[in-house]
């Protein structure tokens, strides 16, 4: 991956991804709304220029264009006067339509008693592909079969905020993955102990739970409701 873009490729992505500023202005019924548009759209064009982004557009596996689009949207709205409790879940709402079709998904997922499993590929996976880009460090990281446990001391999600100076907008990010793993209910439970984005290390526990329906067969007895 060449992390220097060229003229088509930066305006292709600003066309992509100003929809979710153009979501934030209707929402918030903002005024001026074609000014604003211009700002952002001069700001991540900018970015996409910079030695900044040049220095992190290697990391593959963390979407650095997005990243950018994202932190560019949040410093409009610190221009504009929003508090950083009030920039999170208004760029939260301005994306729902990009969480909300991956946590159908996993819904869908989360109907079979496999999904712990799927889970559990899925965070090899995951790993794998971060420890291969040098994206995230991990301190450990603790693939078991009934429990997925880990703590991260960096991440260049975060690193790409603070380079901004808004650490604690990364937030936006971290949430992803309650986000996600909201859709996960019956058989998975995410205990989310800390993030960097106000801490030290990220935390995480992934435990796989039991989950009967009354009736249903389970290892060939019948089990009532049980749910834990």
């Amino acid at each position: 991956m060449e992390p220097k873009m060229n003229v088509k490729e930066i305006n292709k992505k600003v066309q992509t991804y100003s929809k979710y500023y153009r979501n934030v202005l209707i929402n918030e019924e903002l005024n001026d709304a074609d000014r604003r548009m211009s700002s952002y759209e001069t700001r991540l064009k900018e970015m996409y220029n910079s030695d900044e982004f040049m220095a992190h557009n290697v990391y593959p596996s963390t979407n650095v264009s997005f990243v950018y689009a994202v932190i560019a949207l949040c410093l409009e709205l610190k221009d504009a006067g929003y508090t950083d409790d009030k920039i999170i879940p208004v760029v939260e709402k301005s994306m729902e339509s990009r969480w909300n079709g991956f946590v159908k998904i996993l819904k869908f997922v989360d109907l079979f008693p496999f999904s712990f499993s799927a889970v559990r590929k899925w965070n090899k996976s995951d790993h794998a592909d971060r420890i291969k880009d040098s994206s995230i460090t991990y301190d450990y990281f603790d693939l078991g079969k009934e429990k997925i446990e880990y703590k991260i001391s960096k991440c260049m999600y975060v690193e790409m905020f603070s380079c901004y100076g808004i650490r604690p907008l990364c937030k936006i990010f971290c949430n992803t993955d309650r986000i996600a793993y909201s859709g996960l209910t019956r058989h998975v439970r995410f205990i989310r102990h800390s993030d960097l984005s106000d801490g030290d290390v990220c935390f995480d526990e992934i435990i796989k739970k039991e989950y009967h329906r009354e009736g249903r067969q389970v290892s060939g007895t019948l089990r009532s409701t049980v749910r834990k």
